[in-house]
């Protein structure tokens, strides 16, 4: 039977459409739909366990997926199947995340699967846009609690005009690179790079993709309510109990807030606190607690955090004792790692991070192979986040999902003052040493400084600040350089990274609804006071790039042949290329520009000498000689019909001296003329219409002896080639006697 299909087709206003299908595929799901922009088409599963787990969170799982199958192309590697995600399918999964989180009740514990997955791959459409518009519109299809229907659209600028969902080809044209995750009435989400924007362009390009994803968020309501809206399930939910609530807020509100104003360290903070929660467990009866215990640890936290929330509503004051707008203390150190290409040390307040630079060719680069994108990049970060920089002992379990982000945010922070012409590939890894505040920050402050101190000539220096935003409708504050504690208790928290010019990079949280644009710009431009003066302190401690890399660190020079001399330079089987590494002590590395049509050279080492010898070569290879232009040479080998000889300026570059051009008198030997090591010079005259071979002449820059006279040339009869017999100059070849008949051959 065929079943019946639900469909819903969004106008994106420029010709393009999105269209949403159910019905289809997947119907044992609890909700299933298939998205469609062009040719790629995303299938995206949900379900939900109808029992709630013993866990005191959400657990959800979201995970995207892109099928090789979905290009026409094979999976790499050795065992042809897709293995474990890669970062960029990471990074889509935690985007969805974010924003579908905050959206399920509080007390809903049953565990939560979200699965997307590119079907078919369109090379004008970018399916990252699409997931979270497939994960909310399969939820809008089951009977999950959910709030409110949300999608994901990604804005950019191209010539001064927003553009959604655009092009891979028109976002390497954009200035602005964001992701706005919202509902119809709030904005959820933000995350994206910028070409040094202002906070007023950042605010209107979110204002721009909101408008877009209202339209995506009815269109979901439509579709939802076509196939026939399911009854919302019931759950088992937390147990509350008001009264107990009440009593605990009573007990323990005074308190907290004495803890919090005195502006303690993390470590003495959170020891008053347990302190605190120790005593009140202590007022309860152990029959009390065994049947409140867990309620007793809620009703505290939600007693502290309103405690906390309100000495800085009301007082402005902080855990730390700063003000609202105050920075940690920074202080920062280069050249700290005597054997890398680069590395700082960046501390502010209880967070510390520790970079690396490492300077490469072209074969360090960071291979992509997605199926929906394929490349590399010559500049990337890695971050690493050990459990011991926030005092715990846990075990490693790889890279996780956190550190894939954070670092990406770092690197989309920094990538944009990398300039166009840095000869090398870069890698920048920061190892975070101490957290209690951002520690991506840290990162592309670190970062920054070990880039210059490796010798990376950055267009301007990066620094990055994690903000805050406590309101309770009436009343706001914005929070500069949040603790960790901050970070969980605020409404609101993002991070800008960016120079002195403008924002290259942001990250935003929003948890409360409806934040108004005028509070966004006021808490953006708090930022880039904030940002200004970390971006001081870096600057104080490393005022400009290095102008040379470190004499330890490899020093790149690039140089460019014609594509025709490739193979020659490499030689049959790599034996030149191989011999000249080997010889000058460096790393060479040829690539082909597809638009110039010539070949890349990249010649990396610590000898500036080894570097000079391979250019010399390469120069050599190069060297196109004038006809009619006298050149030093000097004889590499003697022949018995000339020399070879090799231009003085140009080693390498050969060509043969005959023995007609050694002197004007007749020359028996060429040792009568010239041996081996001689220099003299020889005048060139192009390629030699009866040999095709090149020409040149040492007697020709010689003067004529005193009565010499050229040789007459040959009779032009002779051009003939061998039917002359009949002419006078036959060298008797009339002469000769006939040839006697062939005998006849014997039969067997």
């Amino acid at each position: 039977m065929i079943p019946k299909v639900f469909r819903e087709v969004i106008d994106l206003g420029d010709g393009r459409t999105i269209s949403l299908e159910t019905g289809k595929l997947a119907k044992q799901a609890h909700g299933s739909v298939v998205v469609q922009m062009g040719k790629a088409m995303l299938l995206c599963t949900v379900v939900s366990s109808y029992k709630a787990g013993t866990v005191d969170f959400l657990p959800l799982t979201v995970d995207y997926r892109e099928k090789f199958a979905a290009a026409g192309r094979y999976p790499g590697g050795f065992f042809k199947r897709e293995a474990r995600p890669s970062d960029g399918e990471v990074l889509t999964m935690r985007l969805v995340d974010r924003v579908l989180r905050p959206l399920f009740p509080k007390d809903y514990h049953s565990e939560v699967q979200v699965m997307i997955q590119l079907m078919s791959h369109d090379e004008d459409v970018m399916p990252d846009a699409l997931a979270g518009l497939a994960a909310s519109a399969a939820i809008q299809l089951s009977d999950f609690p959910f709030e409110c229907p949300i999608s994901e659209a990604r804005v950019a600028r191209v010539n001064g005009e927003f553009v959604i969902n655009p092009t891979r080809a028109q976002l390497a044209e954009s200035d602005i690179d964001m992701m706005i995750g919202a509902s119809a009435d709030s904005v959820m989400m933000v995350e994206g790079e910028m070409d040094e924007i202002s906070e007023e362009e950042m605010a209107d390009a979110i204002k721009f993709a909101h408008e877009a994803i209202k339209v995506q968020c009815a269109a979901q309501v439509k579709l939802a309510e076509a196939f026939g809206k399911k009854e919302t399930r019931t759950y088992e939910g937390e147990r509350e109990d008001a009264e107990l609530a009440s009593k605990i807020h009573d007990l323990v509100y005074d308190k907290c807030y004495a803890i919090a104003k005195k502006g303690t360290s993390k470590v003495e903070r959170t020891d008053a606190f347990e302190e605190v929660k120790e005593e009140l467990k202590a007022s309860f009866t152990e029959e009390e607690l065994e049947d409140y215990g867990d309620l007793v640890g809620k009703y505290f936290n939600k007693a502290q955090k309103s405690a906390v929330r309100e000495l800085t509503l009301a007082e402005g004051l902080r855990l730390d004792g700063r003000k609202t707008d105050e920075i940690r203390p920074i202080w920062c150190e280069v050249d700290y790692l005597p054997s890398v290409h680069g590395s700082s040390i960046f501390t502010r307040g209880e967070t510390q991070a520790l970079a690396t630079v490492t300077l490469g060719t072209s074969r360090d680069a960071n291979k992509i192979d997605m199926p929906s994108y394929e490349g590399e990049e010559n500049f990337y970060l890695h971050y690493n986040f050990p459990p011991f920089c926030t005092g715990e002992a846990r075990p490693l379990r790889g890279t996780s999902r956190r550190e894939v982000g954070h670092g990406n945010l770092a690197q989309r922070g920094l990538k944009g003052m990398i300039p166009a012409d840095c000869p090398y590939t870069v890698r920048v890894v920061s190892e975070v040493l101490e957290s209690n505040g951002s520690s991506s920050m840290a990162t592309v402050c670190a970062g920054t400084m070990a880039l210059m101190d490796a010798g990376v000539q950055m267009i301007r220096p990066v620094s990055g600040i994690a903000m805050g935003l406590i309101s309770d409708g009436d009343r706001y504050a914005v929070l500069s350089d949040i603790l960790g504690d901050e970070d969980h208790l605020g409404d609101m928290d993002f991070k800008v990274t960016g120079t002195s010019e403008g924002i290259t990079a942001c990250q935003m949280d929003i948890k409360v609804k409806g934040l108004s644009y005028e509070i966004l710009v006021n808490a953006l431009k708090q930022a880039r006071s904030g940002r200004l003066h970390i971006l001081e302190k870096l600057t104080d401690t490393i005022p400009a790039a290095n102008a040379e890399v470190k004499a330890h660190a490899p020093k790149m020079v690039n140089r460019r042949i014609p594509n025709d001399m490739i193979g020659a330079f490499i030689g049959p089987g790599g034996k030149h290329i191989q011999e000249l590494q080997k010889e000058t002590g460096t790393t060479i590395v040829i690539t082909e520009d597809a638009v110039t049509e010539e070949g890349i050279i990249e010649i990396l080492g610590t000898d500036p000498a080894g570097i000079e010898q391979v250019i010399a070569k390469i120069e050599s290879m190069l060297f196109k000689p004038e006809v009619g232009s006298a050149y030093e040479v000097k004889v590499i080998k003697m022949l018995d019909f000339g020399a070879v000889v090799e231009y003085v300026e140009a080693p390498g570059n050969e060509v043969l001296l005959h023995v007609s051009e050694l002197a004007w008198e007749r020359t028996e030997n060429v040792t009568d003329v010239v041996n081996m090591g001689d220099v003299f010079d020889v005048k060139y005259f192009g390629l030699d219409p009866r040999t095709r071979k090149e020409k040149v002449s040492r007697k020709a820059l010689l003067p004529k002896p005193e009565g010499y006279s050229a040789r007459p040339p040959r009779d032009d009869k002779r051009s003939g080639g061998r039917d002359n017999r009949g002419s006078s100059n036959n060298r008797g070849r009339d002469d000769r006697k006939p040839r006697a008949p062939r005998e006849p051959r014997k039969e067997d």
